[in-house]
């Protein structure tokens, strides 16, 4: 029996409509609904991790087949940080003004050579039955020295995506237009792989 929806295990109204935007595009049969289940630990120490733990517990929760994104920042000079820890960067209550504003400061001195970063996407598929998936999508760029943009959310404004060429960027993620990330981005390119999971359902 083929599904015609899934629960994308978030509270997170942005990724959800940035989620139906995606999936729409390539699913139309497919319906997204919002979880409105309890939040589990996210204790995981890396992407995967996480996806997985917040996409079991909706998978539990609801009984529908559930999607899990947990994705972050990756700065090059900074040893892969913010990473995992990117939503609390400047402490635990999840302040995205106050995240970006840390990050530029502690990138202040440094020349765009040294600015190189990249937003990595991974997305965990668990059905009911107990099947676990997961697909990853990587979006290079590099920082910027000010915030620009008004779309978005997290560290858009502050994150200049390269070109489909490879070279740098001018415009930053918040300053493109919903369709044009939706096309482009770390949770766009993880779904390219995720289709056939979804497919299969």
């Amino acid at each position: 029996m083929s599904v015609d929806r899934v629960v994308l295990a978030t509270h997170n109204a942005h990724k959800v409509a940035e989620f139906q935007a995606i999936v729409a595009a390539v699913r139309p049969d497919l319906t997204v609904v919002a979880y409105d289940g309890p939040e589990p630990v996210e204790d995981g120490t890396t992407f995967a991790q996480n996806a997985l733990i917040k996409a079991r517990a909706a998978a539990a929760h609801t009984g529908l087949p559930a999607l899990a994104d947990d994705s972050g920042l990756t700065v090059s000079v900074l040893g892969a940080a913010p990473g995992v820890f990117s939503a609390y960067w400047a402490g635990h209550q999840k302040d995205d003004i106050a995240n970006r504003r840390l990050l530029l400061d502690q990138l202040s001195d440094l020349a765009a050579e040294h600015r190189t970063a990249f937003f990595t996407s991974v997305i965990a598929l668990v059905t009911p039955g107990g099947d676990e998936h997961t697909v990853e999508g990587i979006w290079p760029g590099r920082l910027a020295t000010a915030e620009s943009g008004e779309n978005g959310f997290g560290y858009d404004p502050v994150f200049l995506p390269d070109n489909a060429d490879g070279t740098p960027g001018t415009r930053s993620a918040a300053e493109l237009s919903s369709p044009e990330k939706n096309a482009q981005s770390h949770r766009a390119r993880a779904f390219v792989s995720l289709q056939p999971l979804l497919a299969a359902l």
